[in-house]
């Protein structure tokens, strides 16, 4: 049986004491959490107690906007645009997926289609 902590540390039950971790049920609690893992991620250099605490904060964010948060489903084009804006590639970082880079941007000039391993090999890899 787990009996918690042996050893715990000050600031971390300061941490959650003044702001205590719960699920989250609405938009207003969920501005709430963001903002205190804000606060914390300004700090110059965080702890172990602090990752520890925002790593909770963050499953907590993670649980609510997956049950309350649809993400949109990007077609072969827009979700190649996307990662490459989103990832800062360029289409040769693309390699590993593609024969070339001059097919990379052959598919973003929309001279030729994504085949469907390359779709399912971009999910895999970037979503």
């Amino acid at each position: 049986m787990t009996t918690g902590l042996e050893k715990f540390s000050n600031y971390y039950l300061n941490l959650i004491t003044s702001f205590p971790p719960r699920p989250i049920s609405n938009e207003q609690e969920l501005i709430a959490t963001q903002k205190q893992i804000n606060k914390i991620l300004d700090k110059e250099k965080l702890t172990k107690d602090d990752e520890d605490y925002l790593k909770l904060l963050g499953i907590l964010v993670y649980e609510y906007e997956n049950k309350h948060e649809s993400i949109p489903q990007l077609e072969r084009l827009e979700l190649l645009k996307a990662i490459l804006e989103e990832d800062n590639l360029q289409p040769q970082d693309l390699l590993s997926i593609f024969e070339s880079e001059a097919v990379v941007l052959d598919i973003l000039e929309g001279k030729i289609q994504m085949t469907d391993e390359a779709f399912n090999q971009l999910k895999n890899n970037y979503l």
